[in-house]
């Protein structure tokens, strides 16, 4: 039975909301949760007995965190398995070892869910990355404002940014247009006769069908590992992102200068050929 019962505490809190739990079931959790809470009582004896130098160390800290997560989690089951109660999404940990993730829907094709954290990227016509944020407990809509002035600040000269339709509130279409001199951000939803007049203008039509352009710097960041996050911690995750963004604008100045090369050589080889013939 323990082992019925560690295959389904596996299944994480997402799955565990669409089981049905029968008598048989809930008499297990109610054993299992028993046993957990007595082991965390046993702990938290051990841990009173230490002496307080070795708690207030990084190794006390760890224990008193661990002790934390392990309450956390019988509460969790206790309250969805014996109480029926549905979890609300902010109480759920996702990651004992990051706990910074957070669940991600894509609605992608094959890839229903992720964890971890998004990272909104701001793209160059000229395929350079910009500037990065990584977003955590941040919509798209709270960071638009705050990726441009960030951006003009390195880049003063920038005047046009095009979004995608999750950056859109009210708000941000009055802010951005104020910092920049044209804004091509769709609206969500039904459109006024001012929404309709500026989104079937030929210069935003122009520049909403330049903008799927980003996706293919956003593939080139997953194909050479971004995708994967190998470091731990919220601070290492970040170092690896801004990492991975040097190394994207590298490899597309490398790409430059080789095109550059070719260049020169294929004017070579025509001039040869010119002073040969």
């Amino acid at each position: 039975m323990r082992e019925v019962i560690a295959r389904q505490l596996r299944l994480g809190h997402a799955d565990i909301g669409r089981l049905t739990f029968n008598p048989r079931s809930r008499d297990a959790h109610h054993t299992y949760l028993g046993l957990c809470a007595a082991l965390l009582s046993k702990v938290e004896e051990t841990v009173a007995d230490l002496p307080l130098s070795l708690l207030d160390s990084r190794s006390g800290n760890d224990l008193q965190r661990w002790l934390g997560y392990g309450w956390h989690q019988v509460d969790l089951v206790r309250r969805r398995v014996l109480d029926g109660e549905t979890i609300p999404h902010g109480d759920k940990i996702f990651s004992l070892f990051e706990d910074y993730s957070e669940w991600l829907s894509k609605g992608k094709a094959g890839v229903p869910v992720e964890l971890g954290l998004n990272v909104c990227v701001m793209e160059s016509a000229d395929g350079f990355i910009l500037h990065h944020q990584v977003m955590q407990h941040c919509p798209d809509s709270e960071i638009a404002v705050t990726m441009v002035k960030q951006a003009k600040a390195l880049f003063p000269s920038l005047s046009a940014c095009s979004f995608d339709k999750g950056f859109h509130s009210p708000a941000n279409q009055r802010e951005l247009a104020e910092l920049l001199d044209r804004v091509v951000l769709p609206k969500k939803g039904r459109w006024s006769q001012a929404d309709t007049a500026r989104e079937t203008d030929p210069a935003f039509v122009q520049a909403r069908r330049q903008h799927s352009a980003v996706e293919s710097g956003i593939n080139a960041l997953e194909v050479h590992g971004l995708d994967y996050c190998p470091d731990r911690g919220l601070e290492r995750f970040k170092r690896y992102v801004a990492l991975a963004v040097v190394g994207r604008n590298l490899q597309k100045v490398g790409a430059i200068l080789q095109a550059r090369a070719l260049e020169a050589l294929q004017k070579d080889e025509r001039r040869r050929q010119r002073q040969a013939a």
